[in-house]
């Protein structure tokens, strides 16, 4: 009763997350979807692409249910999941995660959560884990590149929030007043400096 429970909240947590990472790329242009917003070149596509591929593996090969999508080997990777390259479509690489989506939701609803799995990537003893384990991992990557996608798009233009439903129209005068009191008290802690 207890697994049903614990299963259906971190399932269900986990579509939420999904969902509000999609969300972020709504109404924006090809460019601000793709474009480096961090120093190492994080973006809004490449963290969906990234995100999916991470669902893709855990959920497959862990469990020796192999996505459906073309991955290239884990061994093989090399960093190109983190970005969308030109001849890639927003279509392509949200479609992917959809389809990772229905992939990864049958390999939940199929398995206890006590399934064992093996995680070849990650370092010994921590090789065998199960199913509870694997949902717990991939929702703190979920929640985790959520996180980075509200800051990256609350940067190109404002945007805050979880969902759509969620989001309150920006009052740029309130935020303006909110970041100066910020300022104010980081100034006002910061010890001064003798030159």
């Amino acid at each position: 009763m207890i697994d049903d429970f614990a299963k259906a909240n971190l399932h269900g947590r986990l579509r939420r997350d999904r969902e509000a990472l999609l969300w972020k790329l709504d109404g924006l242009s090809e460019y601000d979807a793709r474009r480096p917003l961090t120093a190492t070149g994080t973006n809004l596509l490449g963290l969906v692409k990234h995100v999916a591929t991470v669902e893709a593996r855990y959920f497959g090969e862990v469990f020796d249910r192999p996505s459906p999508e073309p991955l290239p080997r884990w061994q093989d990777s090399d960093g190109s999941d983190l970005w969308a390259a030109e001849d890639e479509t927003r279509d392509q690489i949200v479609g992917f995660y959809r389809r990772t989506w229905e992939h990864s939701d049958a390999t939940i609803t199929a398995l206890p959560l006590d399934a064992p799995g093996h995680v070849p990537w990650w370092p010994e003893p921590y090789l065998n884990t199960n199913l509870f384990a694997i949902i717990v991992h991939v929702l703190g990557e979920s929640i985790r590149h959520a996180g980075h996608a509200d800051i990256l798009r609350e940067g190109l233009d404002g945007r805050t929030g979880v969902r759509a439903e969620h989001e309150t129209q920006i009052d740029e005068e309130a935020r303006a007043a909110h970041c100066a009191k910020i300022e104010q008290a980081a100034r006002a802690a910061a010890p001064v400096r003798a030159w």
